[in-house]
């Protein structure tokens, strides 16, 4: 039994100075480092304003607003879809029996824009525009009865800074005369 004593002695010193040095030679993990702070892209606010002129008279002005972060990029698709009568060789009329033909016709605005920053303070915005609208009746020259289209497509880039607005494009309708000018403003959100 003294033997048993010994042994079981001899065992509990050995398991409890082996735990004791395994305790010793785990070195203790390494504080953690904090986390460099990231530099996260600014927010832009892009405002596009579409406007229409006879000469110098304002007819319309449209404003769309995108937000986006620099090195990203922006999406905005706005509009209807409209029936056009495909009644061939005559004028479709309000009298004419219901069941004729007709196909829809996407009328609205889609704006793209992409961002970036570039050095000083400055963004390059790169922008594509297409609009379409249905002419007024005695604007177009068209066939009566039967609606007509404008529509302009343009895609630029430009450099802004903080709250600095450009004009984008500028055009001409040769059927009406209309000057349609497209002006964007930036604006760093804080």
């Amino acid at each position: 039994m003294k033997q048993f004593e010994t042994f079981a002695l001899v065992v509990a010193f050995g398991l409890g100075s082996t735990a004791l040095v395994r305790t010793q030679e785990k070195p203790a993990p390494p504080p953690a480092k904090a986390a460099a702070p990231s530099v996260a892209a600014p927010a832009l606010k892009v405002q596009v304003v579409i406007g229409r002129y006879q000469g110098e008279k304002k007819l319309s002005s449209m404003p769309y607003t995108l937000t986006i972060n620099a090195g990203g990029h922006a999406t905005l698709r706005i509009g209807t879809r409209i029936p056009v009568s495909m009644m061939p060789g005559t004028n479709a009329s309000k009298d004419a029996p219901a069941g004729l033909p007709f196909q829809y016709q996407d009328i609205g605005t889609n704006i793209d824009c992409s961002a970036a920053e570039v050095d000083g303070g400055r963004f390059s915005l790169v922008v594509s525009i297409d609009d379409s609208s249905v002419y007024p009746d005695d604007a177009a020259g068209g066939v009566k009865g039967n609606p007509s289209f404008r529509s302009f497509r343009a895609s630029n880039s430009m450099l802004l800074k903080n709250g600095e607005t450009g004009q984008f494009m500028s055009a001409t309708d040769k059927l009406t005369g209309e000057t349609v000018r497209v002006d964007v403003t930036l604006t760093v959100m804080k």
